[in-house]
């Protein structure tokens, strides 16, 4: 046989061994998702806890399920900036709740709002009232301390990442290290309530296609390389 099917049939099998590799790694990744999925499903279904009894610990934190009553405190409303929403800029309103008997505040993400320049907004305009209010929604771990990827907005009290040092010099007192996100129905449009968040659409992504799309390659690799070395060995040698 010739030394370039050799050569080629090397080649393909190096080629295909890294297909392999790679379509492991997506069963990896899909296994991974599949563990992280149903760790979220599992925190949602539980039956809310009150916002104080939750642990501290912000690993435990995300999308745990939790209740607080008590009133907003509009003049100390916060936006997070830059957040889309079917592909359009714009705010999430984070709104202080003040608890009776607590000197501590709890952050209630209320909702998406449009901002053409993903901050600005009226934030009088989604003011929702001023009696006591009781909130059920999922939560969001906030860092205790700024980190370098907290960015303060242009306008006051608007933030790309918040923390709870800056929240709590904002609100005027402690915050709980956690984000609130407020479920419950929206308002048709032109409503005072702005449209409320939802927790992650739980899906497995494109992870087992694309296993299958590299095993594929791989396939094909060493098909063709057996197609070429046969055609190599039925070829005449040169000057028989």
């Amino acid at each position: 046989m010739r030394r370039r099917a050799w050569v080629f049939a090397g080649i393909a099998i190096a080629v295909a061994a890294l297909f392999v590799r790679l379509g492991v790694w997506q069963l990896d990744r899909l296994a991974w998702r599949r563990t992280v999925n149903a760790r979220v499903q599992a925190r949602l279904d539980r039956p809310p806890v009150d916002a104080f009894a939750l642990p501290r610990d912000t690993a435990q934190l995300r999308y745990r399920r939790a209740t607080v009553t008590g009133r907003f405190d509009w003049a100390r409303e916060i936006v997070l900036t830059s957040r889309t929403r079917n592909g359009s800029p714009g705010v999430w309103l984070v709104t202080p709740l003040r608890v009776a008997g607590r000197d501590t505040a709890v952050l209630v993400v209320r909702g998406w709002v449009y901002a053409p320049d993903g901050e600005t907004v009226d934030r009088a305009r989604w003011h929702e009232g001023d009696t006591t209010v009781a909130i059920d929604g999922f939560v969001l771990p906030l860092a205790d301390t700024p980190s370098p990827a907290t960015f303060p907005g242009r306008t006051p009290r608007a933030y790309r990442q918040l923390d709870a040092m800056n929240a709590a010099r904002d609100v005027g007192t402690p915050v709980l290290p956690l984000l609130l996100v407020q479920r419950g129905d929206s308002a048709p449009d032109g409503g005072a309530i702005p449209p409320r968040l939802v927790p992650p659409r739980l899906d497995e992504a494109n992870h087992q296609s694309y296993a299958i799309q590299w095993f594929s390659f791989a396939t094909m690799a060493l098909v063709s390389a057996a197609l070429f070395v046969r055609a190599e060995r039925r070829r005449p040698r040169e000057g028989s």
